[in-house]
């Protein structure tokens, strides 16, 4: 049995998380692409796949010719495999969907909208609409109290699509540059981040490699949990 490849796996629908895997390199790449679609959502039909050394592209993985396992092409320990494709685990279920325009919509007289205008329903409810304000004004309470309560050295689990749930610490908040909006920067119990506390070359806190991510506070949930230990070093 060959030796296995230790490999970064990331995905293009969601760049604040990343994995590690070791894999064997005799793995056929379709049955690759199914080991992926596990691992990061990613549909295995129609995915595509790169392979960088660090930030360099390398070449696409493409089945074809003599190319037909994951070692027939130039992998090498520590290279990082870009996984391209549709997530599944947001998906809709592919049905084609037949929209009219917004001007289309609101000049017929037998849709919803036209019925709940005429009958001062929903929106076109005063009273409601009232309410519904009043609700995304608290939301936004909500919103800058628990930036406010964010602070550094809080314990956050990070929650965002394509991604299980994952525990750290708040190390940054504040700007990041060339970004509208205000950002945590997060340092995780284990290796699931992008970065080690830079952001384009700037850093805005120490952590080490694969450790750090940058998100929003919609993206966090404040906990009261110790620090987990590393248990994933041998994960395979």
């Amino acid at each position: 049995m060959a030796d296995l490849i230790h490999l970064h796996i990331t995905n293009s629908q969601n760049d604040a998380i990343s994995y590690d895997r070791k894999l064997d390199p005799n793995t056929p790449i379709a049955e690759l692409k199914n080991l992926l679609e596990f691992v990061t959502g990613v549909s295995a039909y129609g995915m595509q796949l790169e392979l960088y050394n660090n930030d360099k592209f390398v070449m696409k993985i493409i089945e074809q010719g003599e190319h037909k396992l994951l070692g027939d092409f130039p992998i090498q320990h520590g290279m990082r495999l870009h996984v391209i494709g549709h997530c599944t685990w947001l998906d809709d279920g592919g049905a084609d969907k037949f929209e009219l325009s917004p001007e289309q919509y609101d000049s017929r007289q037998d849709s919803l909208r036209n019925y709940l205008r005429q009958n001062k329903l929903g929106r076109y409810n005063e009273h409601r609409a009232a309410q519904k304000m009043a609700a995304r004004a608290r939301s936004r309470e909500e919103q800058e109290k628990k930036l406010r309560d964010a602070t550094v050295g809080k314990r956050c689990k990070v929650m965002t699509k394509c991604a299980p749930s994952r525990l750290g610490t708040i190390a940054y908040q504040g700007k990041l540059e060339g970004k509208a909006g205000i950002f945590l920067g997060v340092k995780f119990d284990e290796p699931v981040g992008v970065n080690d506390g830079t952001f384009e070359g700037k850093r805005y806190f120490e952590c080490a490699p694969k450790y750090g991510s940058f998100v929003t506070v919609d993206a966090i949930e404040l906990v009261d949990l110790p620090p987990e230990e590393c248990l994933l070093d041998d994960e395979l």
